[in-house]
């Protein structure tokens, strides 16, 4: 392999694991963000100058070895990590933990846009929605879940959600009622959902979703493989944070072995431009 070539893999390295290091970076970072799953760069050899091919033997010769000179590093994917982060009691009742699988599936109600998320930090609106911190609304069986109309006379007092997700209201008059189920939405393939920032994800088509469209007796909690709902907790963040050091140090290594790789190719080159006959 040229001296070039040895400095086409030191800077394939220098590209790649400074990518690594923003990916550790970016856990870290969100070491205390509800229900934030932790990603981890995968790497992948860069294709090869191929020197000889391989063949078979035949009658009067054996068989030949592939010779091949690598020419680096790339980056192969950024693979997200989606086992559950642990649920801390918040003692809010709109507070919503998963535990298991699934995703609570919001609404944008300006545009009708769909997102999923873990993150179950909600609250009533002053409509009487159960909605995220931008304002999207929750999805249920009945579409939008909404506190509904208190009987004649009765003030509504508290709602409480159960682990099926159902939403149940009670009023002054000592009655209660259910109006809603809050559903959920499960994936074959999470690692094709979509990042779009604020623990939301698009992407469902490509991710193979339980259902085409919400439905009660496919998609409520604890059904199909779906976790159940635990009100008054939140999911946390499952960036564990000994791993995740353990991990910048071998990348910056790394990194620091790719820079080296440069110094030295960029030494012998000078040898050699200096050479004397």
């Amino acid at each position: 392999m040229s001296l070039i070539g040895t400095m086409g893999s030191g800077v394939s390295a220098l590209r790649t694991f400074m990518k690594g290091l923003e990916v550790i970076g970016n856990n870290i970072a969100n070491v205390n963000t509800t229900a934030y799953k932790a990603s981890k760069a995968v790497y992948a050899d860069s294709f090869s100058n191929i020197l000889q091919r391989s063949s078979p033997s035949s009658a009067g010769a054996s068989n030949t070895s592939f010779l091949g000179v690598g020419t680096g590093v790339t980056l192969a994917g950024i693979s997200a990590n989606f086992t559950q982060g642990s649920l801390e009691s918040t003692g809010k009742t709109t507070d919503l933990g998963i535990s298991g699988n699934g995703f609570f599936v919001l609404r944008n109600p300006t545009d009708g846009q769909v997102y999923a998320t873990r993150a179950g930090d909600f609250r009533w609106d002053d409509q009487g929605y159960l909605v995220s911190a931008q304002g999207y609304h929750l999805q249920g069986d009945n579409g939008d879940v909404q506190q509904g109309t208190p009987p004649t006379g009765a003030v509504l007092q508290s709602v409480t959600i159960d682990r099926g997700g159902n939403v149940m209201e009670f009023y002054s008059d000592g009655t209660s009622a259910s109006n809603n189920q809050i559903l959920m939405q499960n994936f074959k393939d999470e690692s094709a959902l979509t990042k779009e920032g604020n623990n939301l994800y698009t992407g469902f088509t490509a991710a193979g979703p339980l259902s085409a469209t919400l439905a009660a007796g496919t998609n409520a909690p604890g059904t199909n493989g779906l976790g159940v709902i635990q009100s008054g907790t939140l999911e946390l963040s499952n960036v564990d944070l000994t791993d995740q050091f353990a991990a910048l140090i071998t990348t910056q290594r790394s990194f620091q072995a790719g820079s080296r790789l440069i110094t030295v190719s960029d030494t012998v080159l000078d040898d050699i431009v200096n050479l004397k006959r």
